[in-house]
């Protein structure tokens, strides 16, 4: 599509009733030329049928984070409070923009709704996100505003010692904003929401466009407490097992336990429940199948995209049918791939590797 055929078929997803002189008069042309442009539209199959029915592709949605991350790697044992040799890596982050990315790779039309600064990083976020597949277009973009920020320190084994994360952003992402996607929301086949959002986006999310399928990401303890009065509303959840003891109110020492927590999210409302058990793999139940998968063992380069990697798979199995022995296999084994690469999204990851890496994913009942 040329950009002014990209313009006048936004504006016609979002209100298909809108006449040809009101198009004109929002893009500041001719009536004649949108005529124009909408037949050429019309002939390339791209809107149909009366009141400007737009033929979209299917597609998912995320709404989350991105950020930049600039990661700190020891040579040696990382020794608190000194200074410590090692090597640093600015690369994209953001829990929402990890997961979109990781989708795409794996073949998932996604488009991607975050806060973006007009800067250096903004920029080079935008270009990116372009680069791998990942529709960036529906965002919000800030003049004068601080693309978000984080900082780790990872230690000798590739965990996380640390981070600071600078995301004050994300707060302007308003309900108002929202409510202005509300047709890309519920045209999605699912959408996958990161707690960086203000609690009051994510409430307005879903509790008002409720047929929606939402997949959620807790991101951390504490963000993980904004949705814990909303955990019903969600089909799919993959919290740890901190998380999971937060959102059910419920201790997490055994297999009893993980089946009373994930029943009590069932109870809520949650369709597919998968407790992440760190090295020994992710427990799942649907209230008619429950289990455990747990993969090989790999040395870790950088665990820090593991989880994302997991969601951006679960997302995949959903879209493609699969059942929850199969969509927990198939998170592991995202996981796997991901934490053997030093970046957060593995450049290897696709559907052909993730089916590779299956093969070392066993399920237990």
């Amino acid at each position: 599509m040329t950009q002014r055929e990209t313009e006048i078929s936004k504006l016609i997803e979002k209100d298909p009733l809108l006449s040809q002189r009101e198009i004109a008069e929002l893009l500041g042309i001719t009536r004649s030329s949108v005529a124009v442009h909408i037949s050429n539209l019309m002939k390339k199959g791209l809107i149909v049928g009366k009141g400007y029915i737009t033929n979209s592709k299917s597609y998912a949605t995320v709404v989350g984070g991105v950020n930049v991350d600039i990661q700190g790697f020891p040579y040696q044992e990382l020794i608190p409070a000194d200074s410590n040799p090692g090597t640093v890596k600015i690369s994209l982050g953001g829990v929402g923009r990890n997961i979109a990315e990781n989708m795409a790779r794996l073949g998932i039309n996604v488009k991607l709704i975050s806060a973006v600064g007009q800067d250096i990083y903004g920029k080079r976020i935008m270009d990116e996100c372009k680069m791998n597949g990942v529709d960036l277009t529906e965002s919000l973009y800030l003049e004068g505003g601080s693309t978000s920020t984080y900082l780790s320190i990872l230690d000798e084994t590739g965990d996380m010692a640390l981070a600071i994360a600078h995301m004050d952003i994300f707060d302007r992402i308003s309900t108002e904003f929202i409510k202005s996607k509300s047709r890309l929301i519920q045209k999605s086949q699912l959408v996958v929401i990161d707690t960086n959002i203000p609690q009051e986006v994510i409430e307005l999310l879903l509790t008002t466009y409720k047929d929606t399928v939402y997949f959620l990401d807790t991101v951390s303890t504490t963000k993980a407490r904004k949705v814990k009065h909303l955990i019903g509303y969600f089909h799919t959840i993959k919290p740890n097992r901190l998380e999971a003891e937060i959102l059910s109110g419920r201790e997490i020492n055994d297999r009893e336990d993980l089946i009373a927590a994930s029943e009590y999210f069932l109870e809520q409302g949650v369709r597919n429940v998968f407790i992440s058990l760190g090295k020994e793999g992710v427990f799942y139940n649907n209230g008619s199948s429950k289990g455990f998968a747990q993969g090989a063992t790999i040395e870790v380069i950088n665990a820090t995209g593991g989880g994302d990697a997991f969601i951006a798979a679960l997302a995949y199995a959903y879209i493609n049918n699969l059942s929850i022995e199969e969509s927990a296999r198939m998170g592991i084994a995202a996981s796997m791939l991901a934490i053997s690469h030093e970046n957060t999204i593995n450049p290897n990851m696709s559907e052909e590797n993730l089916k590779l890496y299956m093969e070392d994913v066993q399920n237990v009942k």
